[in-house]
């Protein structure tokens, strides 16, 4: 183990003296790439355990640790926040000086730490056991005392850190962030935690605006260009150009009848000599692509990537209610 070691932190030196960073950033990816692949072979029952207990219990998840393993439980946290299973971040430092008062009863532990043996967290393991909470570990010593007090064991061993001098919490930290990462994916699947139920949680910038803009909040910013069947050409030119939208909506008693884009127009230039006894009738197109005010801008974006065209016409109840262009979706954020 150690030779292999010396041998890889050898390689490590060689890249950095001929200064070939892309090459030692390869070697970082693939340290971390393999060492998160590896884990699989760890997963045991405590695992599965783990995940039907935070399901049934009542209470929240507390995720503990001190140091880089800190920095992770709080983006463990975070991630569970926002994927419906409530979670509290307590730092294993401040939880013996009265952060304690944070777990209840009904709570599960959720301990972080590499060694399983660092100060802090052998401090906090016996007031946890002692009110008979469940606690769980992420440690990567199966010998630890951590690992030994836990109801339930999940192993993140990584056989070296992407340090060259194998110290700095590197890969054990991502290690120690997938595993959180699997238990917030594993419970928001037996919860069925929808994409409406995800978006209630993600309200603000442009995720938000993804998951909750419709075409309703963007047609009433538009004009509605509309045609009657028998408006001229002179008219038809008029309101395309007017409304800045490309095209315009011929309707019959506010029913779509049809659609004029500026591609329509530009095609019978080229077909025909006399334009000037043109009515909208001979130039529109029809059965154009429809959509609803209560459509997510978003899937309207996926639909006129799917028929490349640039334009939807908005329709509820039958009726024509208005003219929405990719422009318009790409402007608010969304891509």
């Amino acid at each position: 183990m150690l030779l292999k070691y010396n041998i890889f932190k050898e390689y490590y030196k060689k890249l950095i003296l001929n200064k070939n960073i892309i090459e030692l950033a390869k070697v970082v990816f693939e340290n971390q790439g393999k060492s998160i692949l590896s884990l699989s072979q760890y997963l045991t029952k405590d695992f599965e355990d783990t995940v039907k207990t935070i399901h049934s219990s009542t209470g929240r998840v507390i995720v503990s640790g001190i140091g880089k393993s800190a920095i992770i439980g709080m983006k463990i946290v975070a991630t569970l926040n926002s994927t419906g299973t409530q979670a509290v971040f307590m730092h294993a430092a401040e939880a013996i000086h009265g952060d304690l008062g944070v777990i209840q009863d009904n709570d599960t532990v959720i301990l972080i730490s590499k060694s399983g043996n660092t100060p802090e967290i052998k401090n906090l393991v016996p007031f946890i056991r002692e009110r008979s909470i469940c606690l769980v570990s992420i440690t990567s010593n199966s010998s630890s005392f951590l690992a030994k007090n836990s109801n339930f064991f999940l192993n993140c061993y990584v056989e070296k850190e992407a340090c060259i001098n194998n110290l700095a919490p590197t890969t054990s930290t991502t290690a120690q962030l997938v595993i959180g990462d699997a238990l917030a994916v594993c419970l928001s699947d037996l919860k069925g935690f929808s994409s409406s139920d995800f978006a209630k949680l993600h309200p603000g910038g442009m995720l938000g605006k993804k998951l909750f803009l419709k075409v309703s909040d963007i047609i009433n910013k538009n004009l509605k260009p509309e045609l009657s069947k028998d408006d001229d050409f002179k008219t038809v030119i008029d309101v395309i150009s007017k409304n800045l939208l490309g095209a315009a909506v011929v309707t019959l008693n506010k029913k779509t009848v049809g659609i004029i884009t500026d591609g329509d127009i530009r095609r019978v230039f080229l077909k025909k000599k006399n334009i000037k006894n043109l009515k909208a009738k001979n130039l529109m197109s029809l059965n154009p692509q429809k959509t609803s005010s209560d459509t997510l801008a978003s899937k309207a974006l996926e639909k006129m990537n799917k028929h490349k065209i640039n334009q939807l016409v908005v329709e509820d109840n039958d009726k024509y209610t208005g003219l929405i262009h990719m422009h318009n979706i790409i402007n608010e954020g969304l891509t």
